[in-house]
């Protein structure tokens, strides 16, 4: 169920939301309560009963950058100081509807996030439109079938390349990181802009990674040591490029999110 039941149901579209409606019992296999591990042979009946919420739906007012879109999929800005998806009112997937066109496909569902930035990141998320197209991306990141490139500005003296492939969270983990740009600081001895790209997925992974190295991101909160941390002007970590092949069109993508104007002023 865990891999069939994704995209089936509109309120079921990625499989976070399918794992919530099978905890809850939501989601029945000819009238039992289904589980992530049941088995679907074929010829069952799969229903979905949401109990009715009795309070209003409040749309979310906050215009997004949509660096592209078509009929199945899209990618837009993520701004700092948002959560991509959640229980909160403010989040980049309850701003999606009234930003995104709706798509005219058979299968069209609420856009969904494919994937997750962090709060204080900014850059590129991908969307998907239909339930086909969000089933293909969640399977995309599984297979490690999305190239994302990211930026971030570090402190101290660094070596000008490296991979880094300490484990997060005891499990494998892997970076590559490439120094494009440094600046001298009077406080921080020096800011460099890397290129940084992540071969693995873990939470807060190269925030870890280069917080491990000794070269903390500029303004993280939870992974710079105090007496370098920088108030009011946020995290410098910015998912600036996917790389993918369309999964209708089949054609090869790559989608730029520029550079935000903090990350400007310091590397013109």
């Amino acid at each position: 169920m865990q891999e069939y039941g994704v995209g089936i149901f509109k309120a079921a579209a990625t499989k976070s939301a399918l794992k919530k409606l099978l905890k809850k019992g939501y989601i029945k296999i000819n009238g039992v309560p289904a589980s992530t591990a049941t088995w679907i042979k074929g010829g069952e009946v799969l229903t979905l009963e949401i109990e009715q919420q009795h309070k209003n739906q409040k749309k979310l007012k906050l215009a997004l950058d949509v660096l592209y879109e078509d009929e199945f999929l899209a990618v837009v800005h993520k701004p700092a100081g948002i959560l991509v998806s959640g229980n909160s009112f403010k989040t980049l997937a309850r701003a999606l509807p009234q930003n995104l066109n709706e798509s005219s496909l058979a299968d069209a569902c609420t856009p969904q996030p494919a994937h997750r930035l962090d709060y204080a990141t900014t850059g590129a998320v991908l969307v998907g439109k239909t339930r086909e197209s969000i089933r293909q991306l969640n399977q995309f990141f599984e297979n490690k079938a999305i190239r994302k490139t990211y930026y971030a500005v570090t402190i101290g003296v660094m070596p000008t390349s490296g991979t880094i492939n300490t484990p997060v969270d005891g499990k494998e983990a892997i970076s590559t990181y490439t120094v494009e740009a440094s600046v001298a600081s009077s406080r921080f001895k020096q800011l460099n802009l890397v290129r940084l790209e992540p071969q693995t997925g873990r939470r807060h992974q190269l925030r870890k990674h280069l917080a491990g190295i000794g070269h903390p991101i500029l303004g993280d909160r939870d992974y710079c040591p105090k007496e370098l941390l920088l108030q009011g002007k946020g995290m410098y970590l910015h998912a600036y490029k996917l790389r993918f092949t369309h999964p209708a069109t089949q054609k090869y993508l790559e989608l730029v999110d520029p550079f935000p104007e903090k990350f400007l002023k310091l590397f013109p």
